[in-house]
């Protein structure tokens, strides 16, 4: 069982960055795709951003909210995942997922389905 857990949220003002971090276990991290969502109060669960295991390397981010602002990267020596926020806006705030997609299956990379094990979220607030 792959074991999850996020940090690094936080209370920002708007236009800061912050950087979130999601610890791993599993000695094969390096094959898992990984991915991050958050959820608003009252909204669903949304897509933030994933990345490929298996030396892929490939990105992927939500078209409409985050692409350009935020970033996500793995390091396969450290089982970490992480996200790099920059220009943040009020509405970026959510309780941000870490997630685990350890299995093949036939969803995508961006339906929550798709993921086997999720960590307890951390919280991002976002001030005006």
């Amino acid at each position: 069982q792959v074991q999850l857990v996020e940090s690094g949220g936080g209370l920002v003002q708007a236009g800061g960055s912050l950087r979130l971090s999601c610890a791993a276990s599993g000695r094969t991290f390096s094959t898992y795709r990984m991915a991050w969502f958050r959820q608003a109060p009252g909204k669903e669960r949304r897509f933030v951003a994933c990345i490929l295991g298996s030396g892929t390397g490939i990105t992927t981010y939500d078209r409409d909210s985050v692409k350009g602002r935020f970033t996500i990267s793995r390091d396969n020596a450290q089982n970490t995942v992480s996200l790099q926020m920059n220009n943040l806006k009020p509405e970026d705030t959510a309780v941000y997922y870490c997630a685990a997609a350890v299995v093949w299956d036939g969803y995508g990379y961006s339906d929550y389905r798709a993921y086997d094990y999720w960590g307890q979220g951390t919280q991002v607030t976002v001030s005006s």
